[in-house]
């Protein structure tokens, strides 16, 4: 397994076929004002994983979101779905602290959780 050097980490199961979903794109941002900046982007490894988005200490108690580009994936494997973008918006507290935000997904539904 990769070390986990990024405060905040993802992955994503594809939970139709029961393995790990490859190849997804995942921008990170920030809430920023009015509106959203971008921090990071990354794609998903062969085990349905990001740990590198962003460097230890380069976080604040902030909100942030994760948009997956689920409707990319869905296609490219010619799988019609209904979500063409995830996006998991949650709060940052205690930026020494890891957060893993997994994702569940399949073609029509999708669920997330705070990970360990």
């Amino acid at each position: 397994m990769t070390a986990m050097n990024s405060p905040i980490t993802t992955h994503v199961l594809d939970t139709m076929s029961g393995r790990p979903a490859a190849g997804v794109s995942v921008l990170l941002e920030v809430e920023s004002g009015s509106g959203w900046k971008k921090l990071a982007t990354g794609t998903t490894n062969a085990d349905g994983r990001i740990t590198d988005l962003v460097r230890k200490g380069s976080l604040g108690p902030r909100i942030y979101r994760l948009t997956f580009d689920t409707g990319s994936y869905f296609r490219s494997a010619g799988i019609q779905s209904f979500y063409p973008f995830v996006i998991v918006t949650f709060e940052v507290k205690e930026p020494s602290t890891h957060y893993h935000v997994p994702l569940l997904l399949s073609p029509y539904g999708y669920s997330t959780y705070r990970g360990s």
